[in-house]
C-alpha cells in the first residue's frame, strides 16, 4: 500500500492522519472520542478510515495508538484511560470491523517511533521517547523498531519509584497503579502542579506556574528547581540502563524551554559515567508525533 493511516485514540479526541511513502501528510482529521461507548468507538474509527480512503481514492495500512496496551496473556486491553476499552479484544474487534489487519501500540511507543523515524531522533540507533503530560509515558525504539518487551511494558518508566529520594519525598503520593512514589506522580504536568499546591497552598496549572517563574516569582522558581532535579534523577535511572543515543521529550512540560539547559547541567550528577553527551531534545513533530507514529507501525 502507498498510504499509511495512523489513528491516535485519546480520552477526549480521536485523530487520523494519512502519510505517503515519504512521510508527507495527505489527510488529517480530528473528532471527539465517544469515550463511554465501546461500540461507538469502533464505529467512529471505521467511519474515519472509510471517509479518509474515499477522499484519498486509495486503501491504506492502519496503525493505532492507544493509552494502554493489550495483555500478552489475553489480548484484552488494560490500563486505557478510555475506560470502555479495558477488558475488550479491541485490536481484534477493530480488525474485524475494518476487514484487515490493524497494528496497535501504546501511544508513548507511537510517539517514540515517530521521532525516531523522521523527528528529533532521526538517524539514531536507540531512542528513548518521553511524554510529560497529564501522565508520564515512555517508549524505546531500536533501529526504528518499537521495543514492546516480553510483557508489553517496554518504556514504562513512569511506574518505577523516583530514584535517590530525599526524606521529604518519602513515601510519596499514591499513584493510580496502586504504588506510592512513582516517577509519574512527580514529573508529570499533574504532579508538577500538585507539588506546587502542596508547598504553597496555591492551586495553579503547570502553565501558570511556569509563567510566574518567568516573572521571577520565588515560589514558582522553587517548584521548578525541585522539578528539574526530580526529572534529572528519573531520566538518569533509564540512561544508566539503556544508554540511548538521544532522549526526546514530548507533552506539555516539554514545551518549557529552560528545561533543556537545566537537564544538561543536572544529568551528569546522576548518570554513572565520567562523561555525559546524550542530547535531550524536544520533539520535532510535537503533538502530532503520536498519530504519525501510529501510521509508522507498518514497516516500509
Amino acid at each position: 500500500m502507498t498510504l499509511r493511516i495512523g489513528i491516535d485514540l485519546g480520552g477526549t479526541k480521536t485523530e487520523l492522519v494519512a502519510l505517503d511513502t515519504e512521510g508527507q501528510e495527505r489527510y488529517r482529521i480530528r473528532v471527539p472520542t465517544p469515550s463511554n461507548d465501546y461500540a461507538a468507538v469502533i464505529a467512529c474509527i471505521v467511519a474515519l478510515v472509510t471517509d479518509a480512503e474515499r477522499q484519498l481514492g486509495a486503501s491504506a495500512s492502519i496503525g493505532i495508538g492507544v493509552p494502554g496496551s493489550p495483555s500478552p496473556a489475553t489480548s484484552l486491553m488494560r490500563n486505557a484511560n478510555t475506560q470502555c476499552l479495558n477488558g475488550k479484544p479491541f485490536q481484534q474487534d477493530l480488525s474485524n470491523a475494518l476487514r484487515r489487519e490493524v497494528h496497535l501500540a501504546n501511544d508513548a511507543n507511537c510517539f517514540a517511533l515517530s521521532e525516531a523515524i523522521d523527528g528529533a531522533g532521526r538517524g539514531a540507533q536507540v531512542v528513548f521517547g518521553v511524554i510529560l503530560g497529564t501522565g508520564t509515558g515512555g517508549g524505546v525504539v531500536i533501529n526504528q523498531q518499537v521495543l514492546q518487551g516480553r510483557n508489553a511494558i517496554g518504556g514504562e518508566w513512569g511506574h518505577n519509584p523516583l530514584p535517590w529520594p530525599t526524606a521529604d519525598e518519602l513515601p510519596g503520593i499514591q499513584c493510580f497503579c496502586g504504588k506510592r512514589g512513582c516517577i509519574e506522580t512527580f514529573v508529570s504536568g499533574t504532579g508538577f502542579a500538585r507539588d506546587h499546591q502542596l508547598q504553597t497552598g496555591e492551586k495553579l496549572s503547570a502553565l501558570e506556574i511556569t509563567q510566574r517563574a518567568n516573572a521571577s516569582d520565588p515560589q514558582a522558581l522553587a517548584t521548578l528547581t525541585r522539578y528539574y532535579d526530580r526529572l534529572a534523577r528519573a531520566l538518569a535511572s533509564v540512561i544508566n540502563v539503556l544508554d540511548p543515543d538521544v532522549v526526546v521529550l514530548g507533552g506539555g512540560m516539554s514545551r518549557y524551554q529552560p528545561l533543556y539547559l537545566q537537564l544538561t547541567q543536572r544529568l551528569p550528577r546522576y548518570v554513572f559515567s565520567d562523561c555525559f553527551t546524550t542530547p535531550v531534545l524536544p520533539a520535532v513533530h510535537g503533538d502530532a508525533s503520536g498519530v504519525r507514529g501510529a501510521a509508522w507501525l507498518w514497516p516500509g
